[in-house]
């Protein structure tokens, strides 16, 4: 059996859906109103934190997108930035309460939403 002949010439590829939008462009696509059964299924699998109020999502966002170990290890130490425990789950399995969440996979940062106009 022959084998075919090989091209040498070069190919060019193009990803599907390559994204030229700046990091923090990128946050903010991602950043949205959820309710508590969107974000179940992250907190289920060990993928969903807590951000407290003192810090914004973009600006966890951006430094979990940038490996900012340093400063994440440090908001983990502080309580800024909690894995979900089974207590708030609970609580907020009853509740309609609505979050801002934005998706820096492989985690989901959650914050409550806030009351501004």
């Amino acid at each position: 059996m022959t084998q075919p002949s090989e091209d040498k010439r070069s190919m060019k590829y193009d990803m599907l859906g390559v994204d030229d939008q700046t990091p923090e462009e990128k946050i903010a696509k991602y950043t949205g109103e959820v309710n508590w059964k969107y974000l179940r299924p992250h907190y289920e699998s060990g993928a969903l934190l807590w951000v407290d109020p003192s810090l914004t999502l973009a600006q966890v966002a951006d430094a979990l997108s940038a490996d900012d170990t340093e400063t994440v290890t440090n908001w983990l130490g502080n309580g800024d930035l909690v894995k979900i425990g089974e207590l708030h789950a609970m609580q907020w399995e009853e509740s309609d309460e609505l979050f801002t969440a934005v998706v820096i996979t492989p985690f989901v940062l959650m914050q409550q939403r806030s009351e501004e106009p």
